[in-house]
């Protein structure tokens, strides 16, 4: 007798795919960094740091144990390269890629991913919202890589100059933080740059792109400066990245102006401090020195790289859409208004819901994995802070400390990597099974807050 039962009683959900498909990807990037080609001088690198490398490589993390230009070979660099873009990216969105150029007709299973990777609200039109991202990113990071090239190439001849320009090109867009600066001086990013407008604006410029998510760029492109016909979330995205670059630019440079950049003429300060406010958005790119900066600025910087980039883009963070939600929230309650409103739009309970949890589960992660640190390390609760920030927000900045630590906290960091990657709501999904709703509601008691 034939067995119509389903083949698994609890089927992966959505993001549960996506997860395992990371990870699936994370393994193989590790593996492939063992391998004693993917190092210089054929050494062979430990099972753990190529896992660490690998998770921060396709997490778009940029926390690493090494410095990536003096201990990869050109084959270690390009699985690394690799893993960024399919981090960056999406894993999904590069398997469907792959079957739209062979010709295979996407399933609705895999369209529903999809549209859950790229951060698009419909399945309709999700094949060319596809086609429309591929063009978008290779046009971008082309260009990105151009004019990085004007650097590298005098520096380091052609071929040379032009593979390490498409490297920084897409890290940058992919929010990675990963660079090969170190063959001017080891584990330094962005350092010897930092007087260098072409490069600093070159990355910040392919870091905001990158942040600010595929849909925001399908909607921008379809209404063009029309403030008013844009989707509620692209307006709230623009907004919102607008005044955390502006307000941060300008607490950075006084913060930083007697500090990290301290001696500095006033435009490399406001570069810097431009810089500082756009990298610390989950890029992970360093100009002017973590270790350097002040207390005021290396608490902003917390604040910015745990509120990091858009939904649906290849950066990470709690997101712009959820702080403004939680905002916007904040100012209902203090009005007694019964609902969430902006631009003349009410915003849904269950999306308000949405954005506190995930809000919460980020801060208790940060809390849990910091203690965790400061048991296993003689580090202090600042830094440790400032790690796991760096790590669930995938960010990749550090005051240095990455190399240092040992194993147990190194695998709190790779959770963490993995987990700010998959995103809080996600993570949520992939810890929750589907279970029938009561036929009955509690009843309700009131209880005191505040």
């Amino acid at each position: 007798m034939k067995n119509n039962r389903p083949s698994s009683k609890h089927p992966l959900n959505y993001s549960q795919t996506l997860a395992l498909g990371f990870l699936c990807i994370i393994l193989l990037g590790a593996v492939l960094l063992c391998l004693p080609i993917a190092a210089k001088d054929d050494q062979k690198t430990g099972f753990l740091n190529a896992l660490f490398t690998s998770v921060s490589a396709t997490c778009v993390t940029g926390l690493s144990v090494f410095d990536t230009a003096t201990h990869w070979s050109a084959f270690g660099k390009t699985v690394i390269l690799l893993l960024i873009q399919i981090g960056g990216l999406g894993f999904m969105f590069v398997v469907s890629l792959f079957s739209m150029i062979s010709g295979k007709k996407m399933a609705l299973h895999e369209r529903r991913l999809l549209a859950e990777t790229t951060g698009s609200m419909r399945l309709s039109g999700v094949v060319r919202l596809l086609r429309n991202i591929a063009a978008g990113t290779f046009i971008i990071e082309g260009c990105g890589a151009l004019l990085f090239a004007i650097r590298f190439c005098p520096a380091l001849g052609l071929g040379k100059g032009i593979a390490y320009a498409i490297f920084h090109s897409v890290s940058a867009f992919c929010n990675a933080g990963f660079d090969l600066t170190g063959y001017i001086a080891p584990s330094s990013s962005l350092l010897p740059y930092r007087n260098d407008p072409l490069i600093l604006l070159t990355s910040a410029a392919l870091i905001i792109l990158g942040g600010l998510g595929f849909f925001v760029w399908t909607d921008l492109l379809h209404c063009k400066h029309h403030f008013t016909k844009w989707k509620l979330h692209t307006k709230l995205v623009v907004v919102t990245s607008g005044i955390l670059l502006l307000g941060g630019w300008l607490v950075f440079f006084f913060t930083e102006a007697h500090a990290a950049l301290a001696g500095e003429p006033l435009g490399i300060k406001l570069l810097g401090s431009f810089f500082q406010s756009v990298t610390a958005r989950t890029a992970g790119f360093d100009a002017i020195g973590q270790g350097n900066l002040s207390e005021g600025g290396l608490l902003l910087t917390n604040c910015l790289m745990l509120i990091g980039g858009s939904p649906g883009s290849t950066a990470g963070g709690i997101k712009t859409t959820t702080i403004a939600i939680l905002v916007l929230n904040i100012i209902s309650t203090v009005k007694k208004r019964s609902a969430v409103e902006v631009f003349h739009r009410r915003i849904e309970e269950e999306t308000v819901r949405q954005a506190l949890a995930i809000i919460g589960t980020y801060i208790c992660a940060i809390i849990v994995g910091s203690i965790l640190l400061c048991c296993a390390d003689p580090i202090s609760s600042e830094s440790a802070v400032y790690e796991c920030i760096s790590a669930i927000a995938t960010v990749g900045l550090t005051t240095g400390i990455t190399p240092t630590l040992s194993v147990f906290s190194k695998i709190v960091l790779m959770l963490m990597m993995f987990a700010g990657r998959i995103g809080g709501l996600s993570l949520l999904m992939v810890l929750s099974r589907k279970k029938q709703a009561a036929p009955l509601e509690c009843p309700t008691e009131r209880i005191l807050v505040g």
